[in-house]
């Protein structure tokens, strides 16, 4: 595989994107390729989410990983199309369950075409994304995918049990965003570790690290998510300011506002997240914004963010290494 020429330790998402490029043009016609359906609505509909314009940070984190611990060979490329296949997959699923109108600055595909399309199109991308896995006769691959995919789907059940739920505890909170989120980083991060001992047996020790980094990533990219939902410009986001209150979803600035406010704080917060009222947004984003609790969403997040960077120092020294590193940083910091 080609490797790009970088000097010096990548400093910005653009440096990291600069690096990758040879891997990420190869996962391109990966994509491409496999997309392919002699069904056309399963390519106009997996094509219109696949292209629109995602970062695919979480392909990226296992493309990373793999050559920070020295990969060489070409099987992390068809791993980061699984990777991007499932979560392509979710996304399609989620947006049917919330009725998300945007995503990334777009229509949704079940605004385009419907409900039953987008959901039987996300299983399409799950059978592939189970076709490219197997074509790699790793079994530990398959046992990793198989069990996330599995905590997904439990993560997105939990979740919706919880709409609404004003009473949702911290606890519970992460256990919902770990599942639904986070795993899937976790793994990641965690099969550029498997792929690599595959060649390097004394590689076994990384792997433990390189999971907890993909988990503790996920919760970070997480938080950070749910306080832009309060926060961030509609453009900016790529989608609409509040959508998670139109939802009922209880994220940790509203738990945290629920535990700190007064009694009358307390009472608009309730019924507004109890009935998803949206308008009264502006008023809840001033409780959040008087009681300090995005900035202390965002606290929590910079603490996962550097026990997460504790999980990297054992790594050998590298460019891959640096840009995992940057990567950390873009998701605590990012504006969308």
């Amino acid at each position: 595989m080609e490797q790009a020429s970088v000097i010096s330790r990548p400093q910005n998402l653009d440096d990291v994107m600069a690096l990758t490029e040879p891997d990420r043009r190869a996962l391109d016609q990966l994509i491409s390729t496999r997309l392919h359906s002699e069904v056309v609505l399963v390519n106009q509909i997996a094509k219109h989410i696949i292209h629109s314009g995602g970062k695919r940070l979480r392909p990226l984190v296992h493309l990373l990983s793999a050559r920070a611990l020295g990969y060489h060979g070409t099987g992390h490329i068809q791993l980061a199309c699984v990777i991007e296949f499932i979560h392509t997959a979710t996304l399609l699923h989620d947006d049917v369950v919330d009725q998300s109108s945007r995503r990334r600055g777009q229509p949704t595909a079940h605004e385009l075409w419907g409900n039953a399309p987008s959901v039987l199109v996300g299983d399409f991308l799950y059978s592939r994304s189970f076709q490219l896995m197997v074509e790699l006769e790793i079994p530990e691959v398959m046992a990793i995918l198989a069990d996330t995919t599995n905590t997904i789907a439990a993560g997105e059940v939990l979740q919706l049990m919880q709409m609404g739920n004003v009473e949702l505890s911290i606890e519970d909170y992460f256990r919902i965003i770990s599942d639904k989120t986070a795993c899937l980083f976790r793994a990641s991060a965690e099969l550029g570790a498997v792929i690599a001992k595959a060649h390097q047996p004394d590689l076994q020790p990384h792997q433990a690290m390189m999971q907890r980094f993909g988990l503790l990533l996920g919760q970070c990219f997480q938080i950070t998510d749910d306080v832009l939902d309060y926060q961030a410009d509609d453009q900016a986001l790529g989608k609409n300011i509040g959508d998670d209150l139109a939802e009922g979803k209880v994220t940790l600035p509203l738990i945290l506002a629920l535990q700190q406010g007064n009694e009358t704080q307390k009472t608009l917060l309730t019924e507004t997240i109890r009935h998803a009222d949206t308008s009264k947004l502006s008023q809840v984003c001033e409780i959040l914004s008087d009681l300090g609790t995005l900035e202390q969403a965002i606290t929590r997040a910079k603490e996962l963010a550097d026990r997460a960077h504790v999980c990297l120092e054992k790594l050998p020294g590298s460019v891959h290494k640096d840009a995992l590193i940057v990567l950390l940083e873009h998701s605590l910091h990012r504006d969308r």
